[in-house]
């Protein structure tokens, strides 16, 4: 039991630079206690004392914050940082090294017994207010991006982001995340310029098209000039505000 306890000492302190000594991660951190805790109404949970899992499960939500069914699987080296929000479902399976942030959600979207909530394979970060929902599988070192909705399976060492969640794919993503890595670890799964995908490629679809009408009007000023009538020939569509779509897509 020792052993476990001084292992997540450690892993507070190889994922949170805020902290200093031992004897501040035992005595001030709810991410530890919550897990601490869960392991005792787990283990209360499997041995059939099913009230007295959920009773120590209530008890250690009034003191942390932190919603923990005794019957989730939790892994080794659990974080969970800073914590007040986090809730944890009954089918939830966990593996090692994984972090969560305050206000996440593993969830069930169904009334029916069986799998319901999500499992997370080792090494997997979830950023903050994220939802990820439904018996899905979050693969091995992928991370979830603050306020994400996942509802669908995500591969190992992806990343993804939005609501509905989409995965960022594609070279330029890999070497964001390559000089992510670099640089250190990032606190909330997503880098500070990683905005939605699909909001990025409708604001360079608007971008293009402002830059098409402006040159068509030079056109049209310039065969004017040489006296070459092109209204009809190159009659363009009606105008439209692209600030106005900005905020729509923003």
């Amino acid at each position: 039991m020792f052993s476990r306890l001084r292992e997540d000492v450690r892993s507070v302190f190889e994922r949170d630079p805020a902290s200093r000594t031992s004897w501040e991660v035992l005595t001030c951190y709810p991410g530890l206690h919550a897990v601490v805790m869960h392991r005792v109404a787990h283990w209360l949970w499997i041995h059939r004392w099913r009230w007295l899992g959920r009773f120590v499960s209530h008890l250690t939500r009034f003191f942390t914050g932190i919603e923990i069914h005794p019957g989730a699987t939790i892994g080794r080296r659990f974080f969970i940082d800073h914590g007040m929000g986090v809730v944890i479902g009954e089918t939830a399976a966990i593996g090692d090294d994984v972090t969560l942030y305050h206000g996440v959600t593993l969830g069930g979207t169904s009334w029916n017994k069986g799998k319901r909530h999500p499992t997370l394979e080792s090494g997997v970060v979830i950023g903050a207010g994220a939802k990820v929902l439904g018996p899905i599988t979050v693969g091995a070192n992928a991370k979830v991006g603050s306020n994400a909705v996942v509802v669908k399976s995500v591969p190992p060492g992806a990343t993804a982001v939005g609501n509905p969640a989409r995965i960022i794919d594609g070279e330029q993503a890999h070497k964001r995340e390559e000089k992510a890595g670099q640089m250190g670890f990032s606190a909330y799964a997503v880098s500070a310029n990683q905005d939605d995908p699909l909001s990025k490629a409708i604001h360079g679809l608007l971008d293009h098209a402002v830059e098409t009408d402006r040159r068509i009007e030079a056109l049209i000023k310039k065969l004017e000039a040489m006296g070459v009538s092109a209204e009809d020939e190159l009659a363009t569509a009606d105008k439209f505000d692209p600030k106005y779509l900005g905020k729509i897509v923003d």
